[in-house]
């Protein structure tokens, strides 16, 4: 008996904050300390000093830290966060939008001879 869904387990292992809440942490100080408050300091690579905002990832040194940030991974990251969703695409996204089809035409009735 193992892991019925061991790819399922590893991704939600290596689940990263969404854009929307990185957004927030970058307008908001505040915000991000929350964030931060709920992690034990001890249990952090780096004991929680080495923090990349963008990616929400934790290093355990500062070159560490500088490699990443040239890095392709935190570039399209920071366009990601450029860019965020607009509240009607991620409706879109999830099937709650109505989509226009263009005018509605008229049905013709079709005339039967018995």
């Amino acid at each position: 008996m193992g892991i019925t869904a061991k790819r399922t387990k590893t991704k939600t292992r290596r689940r990263l904050r969404d854009v929307d809440q990185v957004k927030q942490d970058l307008l908001s100080p505040r915000h991000l300390e929350l964030y931060k408050e709920t992690k034990a300091v001890e249990d952090l690579p780096g004991l929680g000093r080495h923090y990349c905002v963008e990616c929400a990832k934790w290093f355990d040194t500062e070159t560490s830290l500088a490699t990443h940030s040239k890095g392709k991974p935190h570039k399209r990251r920071v366009k990601d966060l450029k860019n965020p969703y607009t509240h009607q695409e991620a409706m879109a996204a999830g099937g709650l939008t109505w989509i226009d089809n263009g005018p509605v035409k008229p049905k013709q009735e079709m005339e039967i001879d018995v």
